[in-house]
């Protein structure tokens, strides 16, 4: 047998072939593949033996790098059919060669043993992926100062476009047969906010989109508006260093980044230090004074470059301002339709205009796009109706195919519904949770995710636990980068991990080392984030009903994306606790359930303690644990 371990699986089959089909009728398609039907391999055996043109769209960059380096090699192989494969993703993904030489002389002492580590990579790298620094996380800071943006890149007029990895990259995916991107990539793209990828677009036969529930917010994330103060100082920062490196005279330059510097400072210090999403019209005058002063700003900084007769580099800079200077009239502009609001983050904020609806301008590309688009993921219907997750892309009625998990979730998990918990807006709820836990996680000896549905839940959880006696290791989001986490939990197998929604989804661990998974409340979207209130708003608006249409189904994908944290093989067991009554004390706790896996369930501590035991006993039968996590 070609592929080592590989057991012939009906539901993989049948995906395959529905898949291999569509695709040769240039059909689009709806699939709901269950965890365990193996839907990976399910789509790319046809993508490769199709001899059509294909992309391939992941939901995040991890599993992106999964397919291009393990699983496109090893089917190819397997089936005999060499085929031309490429992996692109966004450019700030790749090494800058322009932007990396001048940051060498800006960085503090403590970054120089990792740029020393960067620059000898730099001079034998082929691709220019920072992935392959395994130093430089995602959220390490230094990788703004080594990559480019679209606002900062200056393509054909730049010094080192012959040698850049990005376009390189671009031009290695227009050769090839199948093309690895990533969500975020793509919906740039489709937004007509990414140059040089829409290329590849048109010429492309099909498109399989994996992990295709995160679509409908990506898509109103990419369609609306942005500006961040992360921009707006990568944007001084480099007008700074080019109106010295061009001899303006210090007052000169002085008067004209002042008006900008003093509005972003003012803005920052009317949204405060603290972590949380503000409403638009929930924002103080002042803090609203602030976004119009940062777009009047923008605009005059543009015009103060222009006047200078600039070279390429500094005239993207006024580019640059006058861009945001755009974004920021929509956003402040209330007679734009859409949810506006401001996100206070800890390092700085974000100013958005996101729109109510996406499924016309979503359909529409899909029109232009003469294409086969395949939709899949584990979470896309709701008991087989897939309605939901269709009209919020407006799609409309396309074939759909959905396969159930091949788990034997009745022998192989089991829910517990416990009894006797406070209402979740109780003050005491946390508290509760957490004294329900204990003997859970003592039975089990470790080995649990801990979910939560906000991170203020989640912080309190972490110093709560922090403070008792005989805890095993706790390793909390936020604390260290995921993926991290992830191997330490898999390591360690006794370790408790606290999440929050990064947590619910896209995160794999099998074997003995997760047999435990706790959730605090039903993830219902907030009602304080803005998007969602918005949302809510314009569905009154419109005469539905934002609960029944928008905020239970979209909180019933969630618990099922959550819950299918435990079981993710054969041979897995374990326990899934969910703490909230509502589940089980409201009307519509019987949907939400029926959207779960068909496990047993019980409201009996001691059987769930049972099991627990049961399981923390297979874990001390599972040997080289750590290795396996490596």
């Amino acid at each position: 047998m070609a592929l080592e371990g590989y057991r012939p699986r009906s539901s993989q089959l049948r995906i395959a072939e529905r898949i291999a089909e569509a695709l040769q009728l240039r059909e689009s398609l709806l699939i709901e593949a269950g965890t365990g039907t193996g839907k990976t391999f399910a789509y790319l055996v046809p993508a490769l033996s199709s001899g059509l043109r294909v992309l391939v769209s992941t939901g995040t960059r991890t599993l992106q790098d999964q397919l291009f380096n393990r699983d496109l090699p090893l089917l190819a192989a397997a089936i005999g059919r060499p085929v031309r494969v490429a992996l692109l993703k966004g450019r700030a993904n790749y090494l800058c060669r322009l932007r990396a030489a001048p940051s060498q002389a800006s960085l503090l002492s403590p970054e120089l043993p990792l740029l020393a580590r960067i620059g000898e990579w730099s001079q034998r790298t082929r691709t220019g992926d920072l992935a392959e620094v395994s130093e430089l996380g995602e959220s390490h800071p230094l990788r703004a100062q080594l990559t480019s943006t679209r606002e900062n890149c200056l393509a054909g007029r730049c010094s080192e476009f012959a040698r850049c990895h990005v376009f390189a990259a671009r031009r290695n995916a227009l050769e090839a047969d199948l093309v690895v991107v990533n969500h975020h990539l793509l919906m740039a793209d489709l937004a007509l906010k990414e140059d040089g990828f829409g290329d590849l677009l048109p010429s492309a036969d099909a498109l399989i989109l994996d992990e295709a529930h995160q679509l409908p917010d990506l898509a109103a994330e990419f369609f609306g508006q942005q500006c961040s103060s992360r921009q707006l100082d990568s944007l001084l920062q480099d007008v700074r260093r080019l109106l010295a490196s061009h001899a303006v005279p210090a007052a000169r330059a002085a008067e004209m980044r002042q008006p900008l510097e003093s509005a972003l400072v003012a803005l920052q210090a009317a949204a405060g230090g603290v972590e949380r999403r503000i409403a638009w019209q929930d924002l103080p005058v002042a803090a609203r004074g602030c976004c119009e002063q940062l777009r009047v700003a923008c605009a005059a900084l543009a015009d103060g470059i222009e006047a200078l007769e600039p070279d390429a580099e500094l005239q993207q800079c006024g580019l640059r301002a006058r861009h945001l200077g755009a974004a920021l009239a929509q956003i402040v502009d209330e007679a734009v339709e859409g949810a506006r609001g401001l996100q206070v983050q800890p390092r700085g904020f974000v100013l958005s205009l996101l729109p109510f609806d996406v499924s016309e301008r979503f359909r529409a590309l899909l029109g232009q796009q003469r294409c086969a688009w395949i939709f899949t993921s584990a979470t896309l219907a709701l008991a087989g109706d897939f309605s939901h997750f269709a009209n919020r892309l407006g799609l409309g009625e396309l074939p759909t195919l959905c396969v159930d998990s091949p788990f034997d979730y009745e022998s192989q998990a089991l829910l517990y519904l416990p009894t006797g918990m406070p209402d979740p807006a109780n003050p005491s709820y946390i508290d509760a949770v957490l004294k329900l836990a204990l003997p859970l996680l003592s039975a089990a000896d470790g080995g649990a995710f801990l979910l939560f549905t906000s991170h203020r839940a989640l912080n309190a959880a972490a110093r709560t636990l922090r403070a008792l006696p005989d805890m095993p290791a706790l390793l909390v989001q936020g604390e260290a980068p995921r993926e991290l986490l992830l191997r330490r939990f898999r390591a360690s197998g006794h370790a408790v991990l606290l999440g929050t929604a990064s947590f619910w989804e896209g995160v794999d661990v099998q074997g003995p080392a997760l047999r435990l998974v706790i959730i605090d409340k039903l993830p219902f979207a907030h009602l304080d984030d803005p998007q969602v209130r918005a949302r809510v708003e314009y569905l009154n608006a419109q005469g539905g009903n934002p609960f029944r249409d928008y905020q239970l189904p979209e909180a019933a994908l969630a618990l099922k994306q959550g819950v299918g944290r435990l079981i993710r093989s054969e041979s897995d067991r374990g326990v899934v606790v969910i703490c909230d009554p509502r589940l089980t004390g409201r009307g519509y706790g019987r949907l939400l359930r029926a959207a779960l896996p068909p496990m047993r369930i019980t409201q009996s501590a001691d059987e769930a303690i049972d099991m627990l035991r049961d399981c923390a006993r297979d874990l001390a039968d599972a040997p080289q644990l750590a290795e396996a996590a490596s």
